[in-house]
């Protein structure tokens, strides 16, 4: 019965908008007796999006060819091309940043350890040891290389991270509460690669201690952001944010803090799977919502 269900690939498509995009593509495919069973296709702010899912029973060319010469195609084009299978997804590879603080960690590893999340995490890279065990509790690897405080330490610790996230090759980068600025060299190798979590709702209260600034300013509403993260501390492209109301004269800056913590773990888990599902890119500097590879799922039967 299995051998009898038709193959498919979803294919991905993003580039600068131009004239003949889709009509390339749909040639292409008939050319090669590939049939496009479904497509979402948008353009904003001057980028073109488009997802495909195509039906490679009747293909007169094999899967990798057929990968490499649409890639070919693309790079024609001046736009990116991503091949998947549609049964099974290729496991993006998440290299996840931390410190001390371990919210964001314990999240991200239970929904990766219950398949809420689909990824693998190749490595956990610290400046503090603290984590280790909790790494260890969902089977991450764990290095620690600290930072210190003075300008060599610091970049020796940026040195070792930038080699290390070179042999690692990540898909994406997830900062897990940090607490570090990272190096333009290390921001441009992974351009829109990078998610980093803020314990405000940006852009107000960047920097140091937003909580306290939050409670020490008597606003009664504040929140977190999950965004990219760019040259330009805290500014890079917001994907998602969450708010909590503060009882101004009842609650302390701990209570604050608490309420944060627990959002911040939220927001920042949704803003990596909606990375992971391929249903957020980022244009002229602000993130968009598409369809997403999860839009062609196979269907329960």
């Amino acid at each position: 019965m299995s051998s009898n269900k038709p193959h498919y690939l979803v294919v991905s498509v993003q580039g600068r908008d131009q004239k003949g995009v889709v009509a390339k593509f749909a040639t292409y495919m008939a050319a090669h007796g590939l049939n496009i069973e479904d497509t979402h296709q948008q353009v904003v702010r001057g980028l073109f999006v488009m997802d495909m899912l195509v039906c490679l029973d009747g293909a007169t060319i094999s899967t990798s060819a057929l990968t490499d010469e649409l890639k070919n195609l693309g790079r024609e084009l001046n736009m990116e091309v991503r091949v998947a299978n549609r049964k099974q997804r290729e496991l993006k590879r998440l290299v996840i940043l931390a410190s001390k603080e371990p919210h964001c960690l314990r999240e991200l590893g239970g929904r990766l350890a219950n398949g809420e999340m689909t990824a693998e995490c190749v490595a956990v890279l610290a400046n503090h040891p603290d984590l280790e065990p909790l790494a260890a509790k969902f089977g991450f690897h764990f290095e620690c290389f600290p930072a210190g405080s003075g300008p060599d330490e610091k970049r020796r610790h940026f040195a070792w991270l930038a080699n290390r996230l070179e042999q690692l090759k990540p898909d994406l980068i997830v900062l897990a509460r940090y607490m570090q600025i990272l190096p333009e060299n290390i921001i441009r190798q992974f351009e829109n690669r990078i998610i980093n979590i803020h314990p405000s709702l940006l852009p107000h209260f960047p920097g140091a201690n937003p909580y306290r600034q939050a409670f020490e300013s008597g606003v009664r509403v504040t929140g977190c952001t999950a965004h990219f993260v760019t040259k330009d501390l805290d500014q890079g492209p917001i994907i998602l944010q969450d708010v909590f109301h503060i009882q101004v004269g009842k609650d302390t800056a701990a209570d604050v803090r608490e309420r944060g913590l627990n959002a911040e773990a939220n927001i920042l888990c949704r803003a990596v799977e909606y990375f992971l599902n391929e249903e957020i890119v980022v244009a002229n500097g602000q993130v968009v919502f598409k369809a997403g590879i999860t839009s062609f799922a196979e269907p329960v039967e």
